[in-house]
């Protein structure tokens, strides 16, 4: 049988299937089960800095209610302190010690100095790594690419200049040149690029005439998105890749294995189909690497990668083109899938 033992940012892992950031990976029943079920890791729901500052002033509120009606009651409510961030952390410590595999924390903070105090408290929990999301989302007329690519990557290098654990960044694609900040950011020390992150969008409710903000699971089609920037970086950066969003089966696993993808994030997958899917995926990918004579991942993983392909241009184009010179092409791609 293949080995389909890898590694991640350095960190050792069974086989290439990590479950990302969910609900499932909060509880420390599901996360027994994920290990069970044949994960190779899992990341720890993000810490959001936007959370705590919004319970933080909640709690403020709540203690202030009345508390000026006569002089005699100011001073009625006890001295308390938010807690800050110390249940998550508790709950991060808990996660590690529940089992064997590796865990990542995930880090969403809003202001710079932020950052690297969390960063440092969530290292202090024992995971094995950090997962830094980094985005930007068009909701900013001032600032500029730059700006923001250039505070992004201080921020980065703050952090890894206090930590002693791997850091990932994971990104969305709302970057005027993804590949150009990819680029610097590896070239600032990041151990791994989760790629890509994936937001909830806006629509709109005609008959009730309000905003709304449906949650979508992912589907395979999204997937090739990941897969051409692991196809484009394979070979050509220092950090690790791994592909997420879309990943549903184990054949999309095995193509961003093939495009030069260290490992995947899987989330989607698990809602649609249980956990249970996890040892079908393992044992679909296994089955798939004995078939094909491949010993270890190693031996095909960015085989079809830019930097390997005959055609150097299938990561780049983007038009229809060729498509249109020979629709016979097209015919056969639609046919098998």
């Amino acid at each position: 049988m293949a080995s389909l033992e890898t590694a991640y940012m350095g960190v050792a892992l069974k086989n290439p299937i990590i479950v990302g950031a969910c609900s499932m990976t909060s509880n420390m029943s599901s996360i027994k089960k994920i290990e069970e079920q044949g994960a190779a890791a899992l990341v720890f729901p993000s810490l959001f800095e936007e959370q705590i500052q919004l319970e933080r002033m909640k709690l403020e509120e709540d203690l202030q209610i009345g508390g000026y009606r006569h002089a005699e009651m100011i001073t009625i409510f006890p001295e308390l302190e938010h807690a800050g961030p110390r249940e998550h952390l508790v709950w991060v410590r808990k996660a590690k010690e529940s089992v064997s595999i590796p865990v990542f924390a995930s880090l969403n903070c809003v202001n710079r100095e932020t950052w690297a105090d969390y960063a440092v408290q969530l290292v202090e929990t024992g995971v094995d790594g950090l997962e830094l999301n980094f985005f930007a989302t068009p909701s900013d007329f001032v600032r500029s690419a730059s700006d923001i690519e250039d505070e992004q990557i201080d921020i980065l290098r703050e952090i890894k200049s206090k930590v002693n654990v791997p850091v990932s960044v994971k990104l969305s694609i709302n970057y005027t040149n993804p590949l150009h900040f990819i680029k610097k950011l590896d070239e600032s020390g990041v151990n791994g690029f989760v790629l890509f992150n994936r937001f909830f969008q806006p629509d709109i409710d005609i008959e009730e005439e309000e905003n709304t903000f449906p949650f979508n699971f992912s589907n395979e089609v999204d997937n090739r998105l990941p897969l051409r920037y692991a196809g484009l970086l394979y070979g050509n950066i220092k950090a690790d890749v791994c592909s997420s969003t879309g990943i549903i089966m184990a054949q999309d696993i095995i193509k961003m294995l093939l495009a030069g993808a260290a490992c995947v994030q899987v989330v989607t997958s698990l809602y649609r189909h249980k956990v249970t899917h996890l040892k079908t995926m393992i044992e679909a990918l296994n089955r798939w690497m004995d078939e094909k004579g491949y010993t270890d991942i190693g031996s095909f993983r960015g085989t079809l990668s830019q930097k390997n392909s005959t055609d150097p241009w299938r990561y780049t184009r983007a038009q229809y083109v060729k498509l249109l010179l020979h629709p016979e092409q097209f015919l056969k791609n639609t046919k098998t899938g």
